[in-house]
């Protein structure tokens, strides 16, 4: 429960919208990422597609990643 999957989208090397597991959505921190999180938010298939990427890609490399640290 303490695995959080952040998807962060960059341009310019300026983060315009971002993903996280623990929101549960996108949020926008640009006038392009809001118009950008409001539309994937509002999309059903988009949004459950993102919340799901923790299970797939997070909770099966964990140990991987967790016995490399060690």
């Amino acid at each position: 429960k303490d695995i959080e999957f952040i998807r962060s989208y960059y341009y310019n090397k300026l983060e315009y919208t971002r993903f996280s597991s623990s929101v549960g959505k996108h949020v926008g921190f640009t006038e392009y990422g809001v118009r950008n999180a409001e539309y994937w938010n509002n999309n059903p298939s988009i949004l459950s597609n993102m919340k799901a990427q923790k299970e797939v890609y997070c909770l099966n490399h964990v140990q991987n990643d967790y016995r490399a640290a060690l």
